[in-house]
């Protein structure tokens, strides 16, 4: 456990439950957890008992392996009653994959916000301009010029609906403040942006439980990237933004994240990962006495090797809190003659 962790409290040490099977973390409230074929090798997902059946809170990706493991579930965790709905946090694919499968599986209805279920359904239908295609002239444009590497991203053009193959055609809208009853719990819907265009968490008062799903993680922060289909965000700020939204939640509160395990201290991580990016920022500072692109920032913030994956978050990364920076005034942003973008200092 590193030093930020161990001022984290883990409600259940290191029990966490087996495939296919689930943990109660809290009345009515039951944790899963299914594999994911990255370096982040899982993902959490949720079980809230609903009246005379079940609300599913997010998804898993598309692959037989978490197919297999859903089946289990329905066949040894739900106690012979339906899923009634299906609640998915965002669009990434860990989340939202399997959505059309569950809500046919189960002729259930999808929850999720506007901004997300829009960009779920334009990622999946590989739509020009916002599919894969887009992603190297934009890195490019950021100083990736490794030829192998470029060719491996090339490769990952149609990433997004090999995990998300369809989203259900229609959905309920879920939006900031709002209260959705699920048994005997009212749930308060907390969007946040930065991660993903409009991310809903879910917190429950009377049980002092936070469904955070990707806006608040134990051991990891959370990505924010600038990506091709919208190349002049600041995520860094909106995400930074967002983290106020918890601030009022009980220090005593229950997080339940989408990887890692369930923990207390909200407050606590909440003021780490601002000091995160603090340092963060503070690094690509320095560096930037001289002319630097997204991709030499990229060594800065991440000191170790990075695959065609990880690849494309850290450059998404590094460019969101050079971003910051260039919209703060801190950075002067130029386009050279060979056509890459750097930053330097105002």
């Amino acid at each position: 456990m590193n030093p930020l962790e161990s001022q984290l409290s883990y409600a259940f040490g290191d029990t966490i439950p087996a495939t296919g099977s689930r943990l109660e973390v809290a009345p009515g409230v039951y944790w899963l957890r299914m594999g994911l074929p990255f370096a982040l090798d899982h993902i959490n997902l949720w079980l809230l008992q609903d009246g005379e059946g079940w609300t599913i809170v997010d998804c898993g990706i598309a692959n037989d392996a978490t197919r297999a493991a859903w089946e289990a579930v329905f066949t040894n965790e739900l106690d012979g009653l339906p899923v009634k709905r299906v609640m998915v946090t965002h669009c990434h694919p860990d989340h939202v994959g399997l959505s059309d499968w569950l809500c046919t599986r189960w002729n259930a209805p999808m929850w999720m916000s506007t901004g997300d279920y829009g960009f779920a359904r334009m990622m999946s239908g590989s739509l020009p301009g916002v599919d894969g295609t887009a992603m190297l002239p934009h890195f490019q444009r950021h100083g990736l010029t490794d030829e192998a590497m470029l060719e491996k991203l090339q490769g990952r053009k149609s990433y997004y609906p090999t995990l998300v193959p369809a989203v259900p055609a229609s959905y309920h809208r879920l939006q900031d403040a709002q209260s959705v009853r699920i048994g005997e719990h009212d749930w308060r819907v907390i969007t946040g942006f930065g991660h993903a265009p409009e991310h809903v968490s879910l917190y429950c008062d009377a049980l002092q439980v936070l469904i955070s799903g990707d806006m608040v993680l134990p051991r990891i922060s959370t990505n924010v990237s600038v990506f091709a289909v919208e190349p002049e965000a600041n995520p860094v700020q909106l995400y930074l933004d967002s983290l106020a939204k918890y601030r009022d939640l009980p220090e005593a509160t229950l997080v339940l994240p989408s990887h890692g395990k369930p923990f207390r201290g909200l407050h606590t991580r909440i003021a780490q990962l601002n000091a995160h990016h603090e340092e963060r920022l503070a690094e690509v500072v320095e560096a930037c006495a001289t002319p630097q692109s997204a991709a030499d920032i990229v060594p800065v913030m991440f000191r170790r090797p990075l695959d065609a994956h990880q690849l494309t978050f850290a450059m998404g990364e590094a460019l969101a809190h050079l971003h910051k920076l260039w919209f703060d005034g801190v950075l002067r942003r130029d386009t050279g003659s060979d056509g890459i973008i750097r930053f330097l200092r105002a």
